[in-house]
């Protein structure tokens, strides 16, 4: 199994206190971390890539828990949680699937058992790229008040051999919610949905 070769690790945290709206009392916290990794499968079509997965697994747990250390330590206070990678140009959009897993899990893990799957987005791009990591609420999908998304990159990643691994959280609802839905304080069934 190919060895995990990090190059860089970046923090964003950001505090939206209104959207043009009143000043909310608590701000809306959201925050990704993004790992710079080499990609090992770069300029080569491997069959069984697979097992990297596991490999990543350290590195997801590592950055799980330092963004909950980031957003306050208080894994209670996380509600929102997504994932994604940039994968660079001599890779291929596969390789960016393999961190839906790790990175996913490792959330879940350092959060108590979160039950909604983590939504996820993934390209193959150039150095500078930008993208939209999707967020959702922890416990159930369906709470459109946690809908959300957060901007990351970075300008010297991911070059051409590496990947941009990214994960990121939410403390509590979008600042103006008010599209309706399932509301957090309704979520009743423990099927990661509802």
């Amino acid at each position: 199994m190919p060895s995990v070769d990090l190059r860089k690790r970046a923090l964003q945290i950001e505090e939206v206190f209104h959207e043009g709206g009143p000043a909310a009392k608590i701000p809306y916290r959201r925050a990704a971390i993004l790992a710079v990794i080499r990609n090992p499968f770069a300029g080569r079509y491997v069959e069984d890539i697979v097992s990297f997965s596991d490999d990543l697994k350290p590195l997801g747990l590592a950055m799980a828990k330092a963004l909950i250390d980031a957003l306050g330590g208080d894994p209670k206070a996380i509600e929102g949680y997504g994932n994604g990678a940039i994968v660079g140009a001599a890779g291929e959009i596969e390789h960016g699937a393999l961190w839906h897993v790790p990175g996913g899990y490792a959330m879940r893990e350092a959060l108590g058992g979160a039950l909604a799957i983590v939504p996820s987005a993934k390209k193959v791009a150039g150095v500078g790229a930008r993208l939209d990591v999707p967020i959702t609420h922890i416990d159930a999908s369906y709470v459109r008040s946690h809908f959300d998304s957060i901007e990351v990159g970075l300008v010297d990643a991911p070059r051409a051999d590496e990947m941009l691994l990214a994960l990121a959280m939410t403390c509590g609802p979008r600042v103006h919610n008010r599209a309706g839905g399932l509301k957090a304080s309704e979520i009743k069934a423990r099927d990661g949905l509802r």
